[in-house]
């Protein structure tokens, strides 16, 4: 049986783009929600834009926002970035085989590695005839574009408007209980513990670093379940 021939650069484009499709709709519908959140807070429409483009950490962008509005405590703001975004650690341990060998573009499939372009790159099934890393990059490329344009859709959209969107700050705090909704439905031990963990660091530690000792719990209490689900010891209740 013949081999095929290598896919060109017009195919490989196409590829991923359509590998990408799923992911447009949602970042640009969240994307301009940040958008407008930002505009909310004061932010020209270029701010959210650049933001966007630089930071990239979704749910870390939503509170940049708002702490870019209070008194700048720069420790803070380093170890909430660090510890929102620890996630993605595990993420790359699930990604070292599929990226190895990418050369230089294995320094922005890590910069761009989303939850969602975490899960196109791990699970898609890409033909021999494509090169993966291509493949791989083009994806994480296209999703970063998404958010952007998304922010700047946004931005925009609230610049135009020119006043303060009433409610816009209830929609995104809408958004992040729907979030927590669906997560409790998933996996009820790890949501329960950070409602617990929650409530215990708010009476210890004050309203100035309740936020940061939890994060820090919670990131220890899912490091732990994290290495006992994949030896095999710990079994999701939702299973």
């Amino acid at each position: 049986m013949q081999a095929s021939p290598p896919a060109t650069r017009q195919e490989t484009v196409r590829f991923a783009f359509n590998s990408s499709l799923p992911i447009f709709f949602g970042y640009v519908i969240l994307g301009t929600g940040y958008g407008l959140y930002m505009h909310n807070l004061g932010f020209g429409f270029w701010f959210p834009t650049i933001m966007a483009a630089v930071v990239y950490g979704g749910s870390v962008e939503f509170i940049l926002a708002s702490m870019l509005v209070q008194s700048f405590l720069p420790g803070n703001v380093v170890l909430i970035t660090l510890v929102v975004g620890f996630r993605q650690f595990f993420y790359g341990l699930s990604m070292l085989k599929k990226y190895r060998g990418a050369g230089w573009r294995k320094f922005f499939l890590i910069y761009g590695l989303t939850d969602e372009t975490f899960v196109v790159n791990y699970s898609l099934s890409i033909p021999k005839e494509y090169d993966r890393y291509s493949v791989y990059t083009l994806i994480s490329l296209f999703d970063h574009s998404y958010w952007i344009l998304g922010a700047f859709l946004g931005g925009a959209l609230g610049s135009l408007v020119g006043k303060q969107i009433p409610g816009m700050d209830f929609v995104m705090t809408a958004l992040f209980i729907a979030l927590a909704v669906d997560q409790f439905q998933k996996d009820h031990l790890s949501s329960t513990s950070g409602v617990i963990v929650t409530i215990a660091c708010l009476l210890l530690f004050g309203k100035t670093y309740f936020l940061v000792a939890t994060l820090l719990v919670l990131v220890a209490e899912y490091a732990v379940i994290y290495w006992r689900r994949k030896k095999g010891g710990y079994k999701n209740d939702a299973d």
